[in-house]
């Protein structure tokens, strides 16, 4: 709550408590009586003018006047009551309450404006450690591209000018005391920003109470969990739709500007406004823009090289001997079952399959994967500079570690008090013991849902293995030679089926367990849970594809001596190899879920939006425009970024980690990226409600995700190479028997051994390196050491190499090093100036504070 008094070094006081103007006689009524008359309402409150103050924030609840004896009576007075005592609690912290009602004869809607005095505001802007503006200066803003086109004399088609450019300016954190000193403190309207007054307001609704602390009963999250509010938001800034062309540039709104050139389809191929997101949303949702934006466009060189990789492989296929003596074979080959039951089959049958694997599995696959593993280190090492560009620009290098609170959840129930190390104040404090020992059960619980996965992937492991045994059995001679690649690709969409449910189901408990962690600050409660949320995605995405390639048709044995899993034959890789079939169902699953995402992105948010204008619509009955918080009750609530990061880092994993056996992941994932940045763009301008702007100084625990991602993805194709690719084995026949390749076919192939064969009274062959006993020969040993070999000197080359990189790459670039140092050199002069003047006059409360943005050094 609101203390009576500013700090002791403020010469004034902010809020007088025991005034009625200053928000203690507060003019909100009984909820209970506004709801009984229907439609009255609170006269608004005046501050300093005739004029009608701005709403800052709006609060909705529901009421049903349909069934007033119904049984939920109790918990409707219950929540009646909460509501009551919290907008009480919010008119004693100074706000100003007005409110609005809708209703028909079967509900009515009530909206709670809320309003922050001019004296509120500088209270919470001194006390959330507020940046405010000192001076203004030119803007820096730049794209590395748009520098090189220029440079080249290149007409640049994805520059675009932008009307209304935010200025930059140095600043530091706000004092009342040093009010003069700060940019436009002149007007009261304007000093404060809408996000910096949604963020005050957002955190005086998260801190007040609504009943006993100590039981939970606090914040405006809790009350929205319990239903006692149906919605709490910010305005947007007006309506997003379009203007006329005529229509003057400075009319336009700042959502306007945004949908005008930024969420608009036609924008696809334009920069992004990168600072009018940051100005409007904050820099938590900027910095995720600009970091999609980066990635998309680093994989327009990823996705060339995969696609004329891929080209590559399409023309080997007609010219690959190997390829060419297993279509031509005819009846040369007769092969082993595939199953007890199943029956001969010929190798020859299996040539488009061979055909098939051969796109996937060549030569140009060993540079494409040496070519990603490089391409992913550069991209995180551009990215670094890039963020740190950005952070300086937009004065939030040092928010984790200076500015950021603790969560006000975390400040509510934080049993004790300790001092902040670094700021010298008294903080909420949990003990770190406490919290470790919930997060190692935590884990525990991520551990059962962990092995939850490895059930259902077993599952589909039988599943494909029975419905092979089935389709293989029918008369249809297309089904039964195809009998493998049907049970594979059903299977794989099986598959994803269960990755779909799981992922619901344990971003639920994983929001629960973080909760109850109790962690200190926002960035630390998110790094923890996003990375809960990952670990479990991670094996709930990946657990097929590296079955696929590391694990099937390694433990098949040999005929008279196959291997089972719960009586039931494990499974083998078709004639074409493993590599073909993990590019399919790494296309099923990546492409499938980057479809099934984005319908959903697009019919959702409409279907929502629609159901929500026409209930809506019932209760408010016909008649004229709706207000701006009725039009802005009917978008949809934000949902965060979690999700958006979650699908592009999943996403980035495909085209990295599995990259060897797909060449066209970064080509899909382009093309996809491309719809997504407007797609996310349209969400938040036309079909969201606005979100409370957020501080952030980078992408957080998602940066070192996509760098374990790195690093495994160059383990990861090192192994699919040697193991699952035909590469080495190819290379090995070359040199040790025909350069071109003849009679490689019948090299890989085994004889069944004797046993076998005087079982069935007929020989076949099968895919292995094993003499005619079924032991393993020494050309599978020799390709073994060859194998491990390979391993240890492509991931030593790639990680050497990605080392130097690191080493030639500054993560800051040499330009914002010098502005950091020039403006530090700046404050060390301006505190050395203000200690002369303190010395000559002993005016200590006039010293002017630092102009230093990125320190923030007080005066």
């Amino acid at each position: 709550m609101l203390r009576g008094q500013a700090r002791e070094e403020d010469s004034v006081v902010l809020i007088d408590m025991a005034s009625p103007e200053a928000g203690n006689g507060c003019s909100y009524g009984s909820t209970a009586q506004a709801s009984e008359a229907g439609k009255q309402q609170v006269a608004p409150s005046r501050v300093g003018s005739s004029a009608k103050p701005p709403t800052d924030f709006v609060l909705v609840w529901e009421e049903d006047l349909r069934n007033q004896e119904n049984p939920t009576k109790d918990k409707t007075d219950t929540h009646e009551v909460w509501r009551e005592t919290f907008l009480e609690n919010l008119c004693l912290a100074g706000l100003k309450i007005d409110q609005h009602d809708v209703q028909d004869e079967a509900a009515a809607v009530h909206y709670i404006l809320l309003h922050a005095p001019w004296a509120v505001l500088c209270y919470y802007a001194e006390d959330l450690r507020l940046k405010l503006p000192l001076q203004e200066l030119p803007n820096q803003a730049s794209n590395w591209s748009a520098t090189l086109l220029e440079w080249l004399g290149i007409p640049n088609i994805l520059l675009e000018h932008v009307p209304d450019t935010p200025p930059e300016y140095y600043s530091c954190q706000f004092k009342a005391s040093k009010l003069q000193w700060f940019l436009g403190s002149d007007n009261q309207d304007t000093f404060f920003t809408s996000t910096k007054r949604h963020q005050i307001l957002f955190e005086i609704l998260a801190k007040t109470p609504y009943g006993h602390e100590k039981k939970g009963l606090f914040g405006i999250d809790q009350l929205l969990a319990e239903g006692v509010f149906s919605a709490a938001f910010p305005l947007h800034d007006g309506p997003f739709s379009a203007v006329p062309e005529s229509s003057q540039v400075l009319g336009l709104t700042q959502r306007q500007v945004l949908f005008q050139h930024w969420a608009r389809w036609g924008k696809w191929n334009k920069y992004q406004p990168l600072d009018h997101v940051r100005r409007y949303f904050g820099e938590k949702v900027a910095l995720y823009f600009a970091w999609l934006g980066f990635y998309t466009g680093w994989l327009l060189p990823a996705a060339v090289v995969g696609t004329v990789v891929f080209l590559v492989g399409c023309f080997l296929v007609f010219s690959d001997i190997p390829t060419q003596e297993l279509c031509h074979s005819s009846d040369s080959f007769d092969m082993c079952p595939l199953c007890s039951d199943c029956s001969f089959w010929l190798l020859s049958s299996a040539c488009t399959l061979a055909q098939a694997g051969r796109l996937f599995d060549h030569g140009g696959t060993v540079f494409f994967s040496l070519f990603m593993a490089l391409w992913a280190v550069l991209l995180l090492e551009y990215w670094k500079r890039k963020n740190a560009t950005l952070a300086y620009r937009w004065d939030c290098s040092d928010y984790e570690d200076i500015e950021e609170r603790p969560r006000p959840q975390f400040a509510a129930t934080a049993p004790m008090t300790a001092l902040n190390p670094i700021t010298g104040e008294d903080e909420p404090y949990f003990p770190e013991k406490n919290r470790v020992r919930r997060m190692l059960a935590g884990s525990v619980v991520l551990l059962m849902m962990v092995a939850v996965v490895i059930m259902c992937l077993v599952s589909v492991i039988l599943y494909r293995a029975v419905m092979a045994i089935i389709v293989s059995r029918s008369d249809n001679a297309f089904l039964s030679a195809w009998a493998s690649r049907i049970a594979s690709l059903t299977g794989s969409v099986v598959n994803l089926v269960f990755i779909l449910i799981l992922s619901k189901v344990y971003v639920l408990l994983a929001q629960v367990l973080t909760r109850w962690e109790m962690h200190r600050t926002q960035t630390e409660f998110e790094d923890a849970f996003t990375l809960k949320v990952f670990i479990f995605q991670f094996v709930n995405f990946y657990a097929s594809p590296v079955y696929i390639a590391f694990f099937k048709g390694r433990f098949v044995g040999y005929p008279g001596n196959y291997h089972t899993l719960f009586g039931i034959r494990n499974e083998e890789c078709p004639a074409g190899g493993c590599l073909s079939e993990l590019a399919q169902e790494l296309l099923v699953i990546m492409v499938g879920k980057q479809i099934i995402n984005n319908v959903q992105e697009v019919l959702v948010p409409k279907l929502k939006g629609c159901w929500q204008k026409f209930s809506r619509g019932k209760k408010a009955g016909t008649g004229t425009h709706p207000a701006p918080w009725e039009a802005d009750y009917e978008l949809l609530p934000c949902e965060g970024l979690f999700h958006e990061y979650l699908e592009m880092v999943l996403q980035f994993g495909f085209v990295t980690i599995f990259v060897a056996a797909c060449p066209l992941a970064p080509l899909f994932a382009l093309l996809n990226n491309w719809v997504e940045i407007r797609l996310d763009a349209r969400k938040f301008v036309c079909e969201y409600r606005r979100p409370v702007a957020e501080r952030a100084q980078d992408i957080g625990i998602w940066f070192h995700i996509l760098t374990g991602l790195t690093h495994l993805a160059v383990i990861s194709n090192a192994f699919l190479l040697a193991f699952s690719s035909d590469f080495l084995p190819r290379v090995y026949y070359s040199w040790t028997h025909a350069p071109d390749l003849h009679g490689f076919l019948n090299f890989t192939l085994a004889r069944a051994p004797p046993t076998f064969t005087s079982a069935h009274n007929r020989t076949c062959r099968y895919r292995a390196f094993r003499d005619d006993d079924g032991h393993y020969s020494p050309t599978y040993w020799t390709l073994l050491a060859i194998r491990l070999a390979f391993v240890i000197v492509f991931e030593h080359v790639v990680f050497s190499i990605g080392r130097v990189l690191d080493l030639l790459v500054p993560d800051i670039p040499e330009s914002v090093e010098i502005k950091v140092k020039r403006e530090y050199y700046l404050a060390k002069q301006a505190l050395a100036e203000n200690e002369a003047l303190l010395g000559a006059t002993g005016a200590k409360d006039d010293q002017p504070p630092s102009s230093e943005p990125s320190l923030g050094l007080p005066a």
